[in-house]
């Protein structure tokens, strides 16, 4: 009996905290502790790895860890975010125990926090993320060769060099004197790190669940002991001779850009992976507990304070990882108390767990965090900035970590970044070309005074007395082009000449004005991470076009005068009313072929390739006002639309010759597979108008014939048995949009009656939508799961009663 809509979606950034109560909290905590000792076991032998690659003692690691679970768990900002000692900062601490000694590092660290702290209360976090992605990826990938190189010598059975060209210099010497008990061990867990993810199955993917870095280093750790390889293994000291920070002495340039480094390391990492950890709670399926949005300055006073505390008492650096934070996320963490509890876990940890820990073979930890060092060279990155056109910024800043130094390469890739945004501002393209006595002249980028004198020489080539059309393609227009350009047009207009301009882009902004171009279509932007549409909802045009941009200004193009009244007070109106009209419709499409069809062309040449596979079957009135691909943010391929006076659907037989819908419906369901259909009826509908007004039996015209589908919503609406369908929140404003909202029920009974969506129904692979449209409000409503309520849809999605896909 009901049509019912898509269930209620969760909004992408509700409040913090688990859900309220008592039934719900035990699960909760469960949810929390399960992901905390997934945390834990990934981050037990990757903190130990991260300290052997530093040069620190290894409890470095395990103090950082459990600093990071505990001060930056309770204090930072973003709830689900793990943070410890991270791989991207090994080679910077590294290099800072090289040059200071370990106690020094320890004090240095403390700065860091300091400063970190100091930034958090400026509130400049988000200020970070405008370092270019392709400066961010590029010094992780740096680092990552660096690390991967160092601990390429530990893996053979030797010792590293701080430097990489040095390590690369010492490799042939190394593989001359391979140590074969470290090889085999470093093999043993390289191939299980590989491997284990990899297993099939049933049993693999129960298997799976264990952390393949724990399974890596307790295999190689068990084969070790088995054996009775002598070989190089961890080696924790007694907590009392454990040393804490001391005073760094040195240069103060040399001091402040220490502090500098691990500042911006720190601070760049963590947030970066603040942002990351939001899109993957966002993306979690299901219902979940409502997680808190990241708040950026609060995280980086908490990584501040962590970084405080763990240099005081002798750890290394600290940061968010992104290992673990995605490990904490799909594990199911619900709070912040899953991070604190994998800190707690660490620390009993070093507390208990000492003698096995230390039958850890150095080597396998080197293989461990080798493998840690190859992933952060990503191909997935090194493809997007090349794509962006940013390969450059990429090499520039991962040459110049790996040769230079983190804090080098760093500021060597944001020049790169810098001169490449210059050279582009700058870069103006200019054109000029005659096509069947038009002349074209093209601009291709930002228009300044760099550019007058090309512009000039080329505007100059025009003849006087021609036709010319300017093409602006960019987004920016200073005062000096602005007025060549105006003066020229001017000039050539005042010898008899037309000049067009076109933006392909909507208006060009310049320095004081507005230089108006033809209104265009424009390039909308990507979903926001997490938003799924609802079931039902048609989705977003995957050719990104936004078809409504031109209608925030519109008004009716076609002139009034074309009507019958005008018709009647003179013929010579009317027919030039219908001349302007022509001439309105073939501008348009003048437009759609110029603005429109470059954007698209791609996505209808797939769509013409491939077929037609539309997802929906979205059936509404034909009343000019409803424009389906606005309403639903729909593009080309998405919907499958039928629409008729009315939005009615004949009952089966009752088709008295006209089976349009009824074989638009069956090639829907049994060809093209649609898995939805949505009825739309909407406010002020004239088909409603006339049932309600019509004298008994209809008139005989093919109007009043088809009406007549129609009579089983005039009957549903006086049958008193019928519960009459309504908005929420509100009563229907008169007997019309009672009408249209009772059709909108009663045109879903009679779909349900056609052969092909019963069979659809039946096997579950078909719902059907109730949905209305308030035109004057501009409101969508779906019907909801009562069958009687149509519930508004918000912004995000959503509706505002709880709604449900049918049985």
């Amino acid at each position: 009996m009901s049509a019912c809509a898509p269930p209620h979606t969760q909004h992408p950034h509700p409040p913090h905290g688990p859900p309220s109560g008592g039934r719900r909290r035990f699960p909760v905590a469960s949810a929390d502790l399960s992901a905390s000792v997934a945390v834990f076991l990934i981050a037990l032998p990757l903190s130990l790895g991260i300290a052997l690659a530093t040069g620190a003692p290894l409890q470095a690691g395990l103090v950082a860890a459990a600093v990071g679970g505990l001060v930056a768990g309770r204090l930072g900002g973003c709830p689900l975010q793990v943070s410890g000692p991270a791989a991207g900062l090994s080679v910077v601490t590294a290099d800072l125990i090289h040059r200071y000694g370990w106690r020094a590092t320890c004090g240095i660290t403390v700065l860091a926090g300091l400063a970190q702290l100091g930034l958090g209360c400026l509130r400049v976090a988000r200020g970070a993320l405008a370092v270019s992605p392709a400066v961010v990826h590029g010094m992780l990938a740096g680092i990552g060769i660096t690390i991967a190189v160092a601990q390429l010598h530990i893996v053979l059975g030797g010792n590293p060099d701080s430097s990489v060209l040095a390590n690369l210099r010492a490799l042939p010497a190394q593989l001359a004197h391979l140590q074969p008990a470290a090889v085999s061990m470093s093999v043993l867990t390289l191939a299980l790190l590989l491997a284990w993810p990899r297993l099939p199955g049933r049993t693999g993917q129960a298997l799976r669940r264990v952390p393949a870095a724990l399974v890596a280093v307790a295999g190689a750790t068990g084969t070790a002991a088995l054996t009775g390889l002598a070989l190089p293994r961890v080696d924790l000291p007694s907590w009392r001779s454990h040393a804490l920070a001391g005073l760094p002495e040195g240069p103060a340039p040399g001091l402040a850009a220490a502090v500098l480094t691990t500042t911006l390391v720190c601070s760049v990492q963590s947030l970066l992976g603040a942002v990351a950890v939001d899109k993957l709670v966002a993306a979690r399926p299901g219902p979940v507990p409502r997680v808190g949005r990241c708040d950026l300055d609060r995280e980086l006073l908490g990584q501040g304070a962590a970084n405080m505390v763990s240099g005081a008492l002798g750890g290394l650096p600290v940061a968010g990882v992104a290992v673990r934070s995605t490990a904490n996320v799909k594990s199911g963490a619900v709070s912040r108390n899953s991070t604190m509890l994998y800190g707690v876990l660490v620390v009993v940890a070093a507390l208990l767990m000492v003698p096995a820990l230390e039958e850890i073979p150095l080597a396998s930890l080197a293989a461990l965090v080798m493998a840690v060092g190859i992933q952060m060279v990503s191909l997935h990155h090194i493809r997007t900035v090349t794509r962006h056109r940013e390969v450059l910024v990429y090499a520039a800043t991962t040459l110049g970590v790996v040769l230079l130094g983190v804090l080098e390469g760093v500021l060597l890739g944001i020049a790169v970044a810098v001169a490449l945004a210059l050279r582009r501002l700058t870069r103006t393209r200019i054109t000029h070309e005659d096509k069947e006595g038009v002349h074209h002249v093209r601009i291709r980028g930002q228009l300044t005074f760099l550019a007058v004198p090309r512009l000039s020489r080329s505007l100059h080539l025009v003849p006087q007395g021609a036709h010319v059309v300017v093409e602006l393609d960019g987004s920016f227009m200073d005062h000096a082009a602005y007025e060549s350009l105006q003066d020229w047009r001017t000039s050539h207009t005042a010898h008899g000449g037309t000049a067009e301009l076109r933006g392909r882009r909507g208006g060009i902004r310049t320095a004081e004005a507005t230089l108006t171009a033809e209104p265009t279509m424009t390039t909308g932007p990507t979903p926001p991470a997490g938003h799924t549409p609802p079931t039902g909802a048609p989705p977003p045009a995957r050719c990104r076009c936004r078809p409504w941009t031109p209608w925030r200004n519109h008004r009716s193009c076609f002139p009034e005068a074309a009507t019958p009244a005008s018709q009647e007070a003179g013929g010579d109106a009317g027919r030039e009313a219908g001349r302007d009209a022509g001439r309105e419709l073939a501008r348009g499409i003048g437009s759609f072929q110029r603005n429109t069809a470059p954007l698209v062309r791609a996505e209808l040449a797939r769509l013409a390739r491939e077929g037609q596979r539309p997802a929906q079957l979205f059936l509404t009135c034909a009343d000019s006002r409803l424009v389906t691909s606005m309403i639903t943010a729909s593009g080309p391929g998405d919907l499958f639309v039928v629409r008729n006076v009315g939005n009615l659907v004949p009952a089966p037989g009752e088709e008295c010759g006209d089976d349009s819908v009824a074989a638009a419906v069956e090639y829907a369901v049994d060809v093209l597979k649609v898995r939805s259909i949505t009825v739309c009826g909407h406010s002020g509908c004239g088909a409603m108008q006339a049932l309600l007004t019509a004298e008994p039996g209809g008139a005989a015209t093919p109007l009043g014939r088809w009406l007549r589908h129609g009579l089983p919503s005039l009957e549903r609406l006086a049958d008193e048995r019928h519960a009459r369908p309504r908005l929420a929140g509100r009563a229907p404003a008169d007997a019309v949009e009672q009408l249209c909202l009772t059709n909108v029920v009663q045109q879903l009974e009679h779909l349900r009656a056609h052969a092909p969506v019963a069979r659809a129904l039946a096997a579950g692979e078909l719902e059907l939508h109730g949905m209305y449209f308030h035109v004057g409000e501009a409101q969508a409503y779906l019907l909801g799961r009562t069958g009687t309520v149509f519930a508004d849809v918000r912004e995000d999605g959503s509706a505002a009663e709880e709604l449900r896909s049918p049985a």
